[in-house]
Protein backbone atom coordinates (compact mmCIF):
# COMPACT_ATOMS: atom_id res chain seq x y z
CA UNK A 1 0.00 0.00 0.00
CA UNK A 2 1.06 3.31 -0.84
CA UNK A 3 2.33 5.78 2.16
CA UNK A 4 1.04 9.29 2.74
CA UNK A 5 4.43 10.97 1.43
CA UNK A 6 4.55 8.43 -1.69
CA UNK A 7 1.28 9.47 -2.46
CA UNK A 8 2.12 13.30 -2.43
CA UNK A 9 5.13 12.62 -4.49
CA UNK A 10 3.64 11.15 -7.36
CA UNK A 11 0.59 13.73 -7.58
CA UNK A 12 3.13 16.32 -7.39
CA UNK A 13 5.01 14.38 -10.42
CA UNK A 14 1.91 14.13 -12.65
CA UNK A 15 1.31 17.47 -12.08
CA UNK A 16 4.30 18.75 -13.22
CA UNK A 17 4.08 16.75 -15.98
CA UNK A 18 0.57 17.69 -17.08
CA UNK A 19 1.75 21.53 -16.86
CA UNK A 20 4.78 20.37 -18.73
CA UNK A 21 2.66 18.63 -21.85
CA UNK A 22 0.17 22.47 -21.39
CA UNK A 23 3.39 24.66 -21.70
CA UNK A 24 4.44 22.78 -24.45
CA UNK A 25 1.17 22.60 -26.65
CA UNK A 26 0.51 26.27 -25.96
CA UNK A 27 -0.46 28.03 -28.89
CA UNK A 28 1.65 30.35 -30.80
CA UNK A 29 1.90 33.10 -30.50
CA UNK A 30 0.68 33.42 -26.73
CA UNK A 31 2.46 36.76 -25.62
CA UNK A 32 4.09 39.87 -28.08
CA UNK A 33 6.67 39.33 -30.91
CA UNK A 34 9.73 41.20 -31.25
CA UNK A 35 11.06 42.63 -35.10
CA UNK A 36 14.70 43.36 -35.10
CA UNK A 37 15.81 46.05 -37.23
CA UNK A 38 19.18 47.38 -38.00
CA UNK A 39 18.12 50.44 -38.58
CA UNK A 40 17.00 53.55 -36.74
CA UNK A 41 14.29 55.04 -36.05
CA UNK A 42 12.50 57.13 -38.67
CA UNK A 43 14.48 55.44 -41.53
CA UNK A 44 12.59 53.99 -44.70
CA UNK A 45 13.03 50.37 -43.53
CA UNK A 46 11.70 51.19 -39.88
CA UNK A 47 8.32 52.64 -41.48
CA UNK A 48 8.08 49.83 -43.65
CA UNK A 49 8.46 47.46 -40.40
CA UNK A 50 6.39 49.48 -38.57
CA UNK A 51 3.72 49.12 -41.38
CA UNK A 52 4.26 45.16 -41.66
CA UNK A 53 3.97 44.75 -37.68
CA UNK A 54 0.78 46.31 -37.81
CA UNK A 55 -1.20 44.05 -40.55
CA UNK A 56 1.11 40.94 -38.62
CA UNK A 57 -0.94 41.79 -35.50
CA UNK A 58 -4.05 41.76 -36.79
CA UNK A 59 -3.04 38.34 -38.50
CA UNK A 60 -1.51 36.40 -35.46
CA UNK A 61 -3.74 38.14 -32.73
CA UNK A 62 -0.49 39.57 -31.02
CA UNK A 63 1.28 43.18 -31.01
CA UNK A 64 4.79 43.19 -32.53
CA UNK A 65 7.42 45.38 -31.01
CA UNK A 66 10.37 47.46 -32.70
CA UNK A 67 13.96 46.28 -31.64
CA UNK A 68 15.77 49.00 -33.63
CA UNK A 69 19.39 47.89 -33.12
CA UNK A 70 21.06 50.35 -36.19
CA UNK A 71 25.14 50.29 -35.93
CA UNK A 72 27.75 47.85 -36.97
CA UNK A 73 27.20 47.67 -40.87
CA UNK A 74 23.88 45.48 -39.80
CA UNK A 75 25.78 43.47 -37.50
CA UNK A 76 24.90 44.12 -34.57
CA UNK A 77 20.97 43.75 -35.34
CA UNK A 78 21.86 40.21 -37.18
CA UNK A 79 23.63 39.04 -34.09
CA UNK A 80 20.78 39.57 -32.06
CA UNK A 81 18.25 37.46 -33.60
CA UNK A 82 21.27 35.03 -34.29
CA UNK A 83 21.23 34.79 -30.58
CA UNK A 84 17.54 34.44 -29.82
CA UNK A 85 15.84 31.56 -28.97
CA UNK A 86 14.17 29.93 -32.22
CA UNK A 87 10.36 30.16 -30.56
CA UNK A 88 8.52 32.39 -32.97
CA UNK A 89 9.01 35.19 -30.59
CA UNK A 90 12.02 37.21 -32.01
CA UNK A 91 12.49 37.67 -36.23
CA UNK A 92 14.49 39.62 -38.25
CA UNK A 93 13.58 42.78 -41.24
CA UNK A 94 16.71 42.47 -42.35
CA UNK A 95 18.50 43.94 -45.88
CA UNK A 96 20.54 42.71 -48.61
CA UNK A 97 23.77 43.58 -46.70
CA UNK A 98 22.78 41.52 -43.82
CA UNK A 99 22.10 38.63 -45.59
CA UNK A 100 24.24 38.79 -48.26
CA UNK A 101 27.10 41.52 -49.09
CA UNK A 102 28.50 41.56 -45.51
CA UNK A 103 29.56 38.08 -46.52
CA UNK A 104 32.33 39.63 -49.16
CA UNK A 105 32.91 42.19 -47.52
CA UNK A 106 34.22 41.37 -43.86
CA UNK A 107 36.60 38.44 -42.79
CA UNK A 108 35.25 37.47 -39.80
CA UNK A 109 31.76 38.12 -39.26
CA UNK A 110 29.85 36.80 -36.14
CA UNK A 111 27.21 35.30 -38.35
CA UNK A 112 26.31 33.11 -41.13
CA UNK A 113 23.61 34.28 -42.96
CA UNK A 114 22.85 31.48 -44.69
CA UNK A 115 22.90 28.61 -42.10
CA UNK A 116 22.21 31.01 -38.56
CA UNK A 117 18.76 31.92 -40.11
CA UNK A 118 15.71 30.59 -41.39
CA UNK A 119 14.64 31.89 -44.23
CA UNK A 120 10.51 33.41 -43.98
CA UNK A 121 9.42 35.88 -46.41
CA UNK A 122 11.05 38.07 -49.01
CA UNK A 123 9.10 41.77 -48.55
CA UNK A 124 10.48 44.54 -51.34
CA UNK A 125 12.61 45.71 -53.24
CA UNK A 126 14.61 48.77 -52.32
CA UNK A 127 16.43 50.32 -55.38
CA UNK A 128 18.68 52.98 -55.06
CA UNK A 129 19.49 55.69 -57.18
CA UNK A 130 22.18 58.37 -58.34
CA UNK A 131 21.46 62.04 -57.18
CA UNK A 132 22.50 65.73 -57.25
CA UNK A 133 21.72 68.92 -55.88
CA UNK A 134 18.55 70.83 -57.14
CA UNK A 135 20.58 73.65 -58.34
CA UNK A 136 23.36 71.02 -60.10
CA UNK A 137 24.42 71.73 -63.39
CA UNK A 138 24.79 67.84 -63.96
CA UNK A 139 21.42 66.79 -65.41
CA UNK A 140 21.98 63.14 -67.13
CA UNK A 141 24.19 60.52 -65.94
CA UNK A 142 25.81 60.95 -69.52
CA UNK A 143 26.85 64.80 -67.78
CA UNK A 144 28.11 63.07 -64.53
CA UNK A 145 30.27 60.47 -66.40
CA UNK A 146 31.63 62.81 -68.89
CA UNK A 147 32.52 65.52 -65.99
CA UNK A 148 33.97 62.94 -63.95
CA UNK A 149 36.38 61.77 -66.79
CA UNK A 150 37.28 65.53 -67.53
CA UNK A 151 38.15 65.85 -63.81
CA UNK A 152 39.07 62.64 -62.84
CA UNK A 153 38.85 62.61 -59.20
CA UNK A 154 37.50 66.17 -58.77
CA UNK A 155 33.74 65.04 -59.10
CA UNK A 156 32.59 63.81 -55.66
CA UNK A 157 30.24 60.94 -55.38
CA UNK A 158 28.88 60.55 -51.63
CA UNK A 159 27.82 57.13 -50.33
CA UNK A 160 28.14 55.27 -47.16
CA UNK A 161 31.33 53.72 -47.48
CA UNK A 162 32.84 50.84 -49.28
CA UNK A 163 31.59 48.52 -46.92
CA UNK A 164 27.69 48.82 -47.32
CA UNK A 165 25.37 48.01 -50.40
CA UNK A 166 25.40 51.78 -51.81
CA UNK A 167 29.40 52.20 -51.33
CA UNK A 168 29.54 48.69 -53.79
CA UNK A 169 27.04 50.39 -56.41
CA UNK A 170 29.33 53.53 -56.35
CA UNK A 171 32.27 51.41 -56.79
CA UNK A 172 30.41 49.41 -59.99
CA UNK A 173 29.07 52.74 -61.15
CA UNK A 174 32.86 53.73 -61.18
CA UNK A 175 34.24 50.63 -62.86
CA UNK A 176 31.55 49.95 -65.36
CA UNK A 177 31.45 54.08 -66.75
CA UNK A 178 34.77 54.21 -66.74
CA UNK A 179 34.18 57.29 -64.50
CA UNK A 180 36.73 59.05 -62.35
CA UNK A 181 34.07 60.11 -59.69
CA UNK A 182 36.26 60.93 -56.20
CA UNK A 183 34.20 58.29 -53.49
CA UNK A 184 33.37 60.38 -50.44
CA UNK A 185 32.26 57.70 -47.61
CA UNK A 186 29.60 58.63 -45.09
CA UNK A 187 29.10 57.43 -41.90
CA UNK A 188 25.32 57.71 -41.69
CA UNK A 189 23.61 58.47 -45.27
CA UNK A 190 21.51 61.34 -43.68
CA UNK A 191 24.66 63.24 -43.53
CA UNK A 192 25.08 62.46 -47.14
CA UNK A 193 22.00 63.89 -47.88
CA UNK A 194 22.15 67.32 -45.83
CA UNK A 195 26.27 67.97 -47.59
CA UNK A 196 24.61 67.18 -51.33
CA UNK A 197 21.71 69.50 -50.71
CA UNK A 198 24.39 72.28 -49.07
CA UNK A 199 26.36 71.47 -52.47
CA UNK A 200 29.42 70.02 -50.40
CA UNK A 201 29.43 67.16 -52.60
CA UNK A 202 28.68 66.95 -56.09
CA UNK A 203 26.52 63.45 -56.37
CA UNK A 204 25.37 60.49 -54.12
CA UNK A 205 24.52 57.03 -53.76
CA UNK A 206 21.05 56.43 -51.80
CA UNK A 207 18.46 53.88 -51.55
CA UNK A 208 14.79 55.78 -52.92
CA UNK A 209 13.29 54.81 -49.60
CA UNK A 210 15.34 57.76 -47.39
CA UNK A 211 15.69 59.78 -50.60
CA UNK A 212 12.30 60.11 -52.69
CA UNK A 213 10.30 62.55 -50.41
CA UNK A 214 13.21 65.37 -51.03
CA UNK A 215 13.71 64.85 -54.02
CA UNK A 216 9.96 65.50 -54.55
CA UNK A 217 10.02 68.47 -52.17
CA UNK A 218 12.45 69.84 -55.27
CA UNK A 219 15.43 69.37 -53.05
CA UNK A 220 17.56 67.20 -55.10
CA UNK A 221 17.12 65.25 -58.53
CA UNK A 222 17.00 62.11 -59.45
CA UNK A 223 19.40 61.22 -62.37
CA UNK A 224 18.91 56.86 -62.60
CA UNK A 225 17.91 54.35 -60.68
CA UNK A 226 19.83 51.23 -60.39
CA UNK A 227 17.18 48.84 -60.96
CA UNK A 228 17.81 47.01 -64.52
CA UNK A 229 14.36 48.50 -65.59
CA UNK A 230 12.44 51.81 -64.70
CA UNK A 231 10.12 51.77 -61.19
CA UNK A 232 6.73 52.44 -60.67
CA UNK A 233 6.22 55.53 -59.27
CA UNK A 234 9.35 56.98 -60.68
CA UNK A 235 8.49 56.32 -64.42
CA UNK A 236 10.37 59.41 -65.51
CA UNK A 237 13.83 58.12 -63.98
CA UNK A 238 15.69 56.77 -66.48
CA UNK A 239 17.21 53.24 -64.99
CA UNK A 240 20.79 53.43 -65.02
CA UNK A 241 21.09 49.71 -67.32
CA UNK A 242 20.23 52.58 -70.04
CA UNK A 243 23.18 53.76 -69.84
CA UNK A 244 25.03 50.88 -68.95
CA UNK A 245 23.61 47.71 -69.81
CA UNK A 246 23.40 45.05 -67.69
CA UNK A 247 23.65 47.14 -64.74
CA UNK A 248 21.47 45.63 -61.80
CA UNK A 249 22.11 47.17 -57.90
CA UNK A 250 18.64 46.72 -56.13
CA UNK A 251 18.64 46.75 -52.38
CA UNK A 252 15.48 44.15 -50.76
CA UNK A 253 13.74 43.75 -47.45
CA UNK A 254 13.08 40.30 -46.02
CA UNK A 255 12.24 38.61 -42.78
CA UNK A 256 13.95 35.77 -41.21
CA UNK A 257 13.80 34.10 -38.07
CA UNK A 258 16.63 32.37 -35.83
CA UNK A 259 17.82 28.88 -37.32
CA UNK A 260 15.71 26.27 -35.64
CA UNK A 261 12.57 28.07 -35.67
CA UNK A 262 9.69 25.46 -35.69
CA UNK A 263 8.55 25.27 -39.60
CA UNK A 264 4.36 25.92 -38.49
CA UNK A 265 5.36 29.30 -37.16
CA UNK A 266 7.51 30.18 -40.20
CA UNK A 267 4.88 28.96 -42.50
CA UNK A 268 2.20 31.11 -40.47
CA UNK A 269 4.45 34.38 -40.63
CA UNK A 270 4.98 34.14 -44.63
CA UNK A 271 1.44 33.67 -44.98
CA UNK A 272 0.23 36.47 -43.02
CA UNK A 273 3.28 38.51 -44.70
CA UNK A 274 2.54 37.46 -48.04
CA UNK A 275 -1.21 37.98 -47.43
CA UNK A 276 -0.19 41.62 -46.69
CA UNK A 277 1.89 41.75 -49.87
CA UNK A 278 -1.84 41.26 -51.94
CA UNK A 279 -3.57 44.44 -50.26
CA UNK A 280 -3.33 47.36 -52.56
CA UNK A 281 -3.77 49.75 -50.21
CA UNK A 282 -0.81 48.09 -48.31
CA UNK A 283 1.76 47.88 -51.33
CA UNK A 284 0.65 51.74 -52.56
CA UNK A 285 1.49 53.31 -48.66
CA UNK A 286 5.01 51.35 -49.13
CA UNK A 287 5.65 52.70 -52.25
CA UNK A 288 4.82 56.34 -50.77
CA UNK A 289 7.66 55.46 -48.95
CA UNK A 290 10.22 54.34 -51.53
CA UNK A 291 10.29 50.09 -51.62
CA UNK A 292 8.55 47.97 -54.27
CA UNK A 293 6.58 45.10 -52.63
CA UNK A 294 7.79 42.18 -54.19
CA UNK A 295 5.48 39.13 -54.95
CA UNK A 296 4.65 36.48 -52.69
CA UNK A 297 7.53 33.81 -52.07
CA UNK A 298 6.91 30.94 -49.82
CA UNK A 299 10.26 30.27 -47.63
CA UNK A 300 11.54 27.74 -50.35
CA UNK A 301 11.61 30.04 -53.20
CA UNK A 302 13.50 33.41 -50.63
CA UNK A 303 15.92 30.63 -49.73
CA UNK A 304 16.77 30.21 -53.02
CA UNK A 305 16.92 33.26 -54.11
CA UNK A 306 19.30 33.94 -51.10
CA UNK A 307 21.40 31.54 -52.31
CA UNK A 308 21.64 33.48 -56.29
CA UNK A 309 22.10 36.86 -54.36
CA UNK A 310 25.23 35.43 -53.05
CA UNK A 311 26.46 33.88 -56.08
CA UNK A 312 26.00 36.95 -58.22
CA UNK A 313 26.78 39.71 -55.24
CA UNK A 314 29.84 37.15 -54.51
CA UNK A 315 30.77 38.01 -58.06
CA UNK A 316 30.46 41.72 -58.21
CA UNK A 317 32.49 41.84 -54.86
CA UNK A 318 35.51 40.37 -57.26
CA UNK A 319 34.51 42.49 -60.51
CA UNK A 320 34.81 45.75 -58.05
CA UNK A 321 38.35 44.67 -56.30
CA UNK A 322 36.68 45.05 -52.68
CA UNK A 323 38.30 42.67 -50.63
CA UNK A 324 36.67 41.23 -47.56
CA UNK A 325 38.58 42.94 -44.63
Amino acid sequence: MMNRRSFHLTLAAAACSSWGVASAQDPWPSRPIKLVLSQPAGSGPDAIARMLSDGLAQSVGQPFVIDNKPGGQNVIGAQAVKQSPPDGYTFYFATTAALVTNSYLFKTLPYDPLKDFAPVAFVANSPFALLVGAESPIKTVQDLVARSKAEPGKLSLANEGPRTFGGMIARLFNARAKAGANLVAYSSIATGVQDLIGGQVDALVADVASTGQLVKQGRMRMLAVTSPKRIAGWDNVPALAETLPGFDMVGWLAVVAPAGTPAPIVARMNGGINGMLEKPAFTEKMLGIGPIAAPPQTPQQFDAFLRAEHQRLGQIAVEIGLLPE
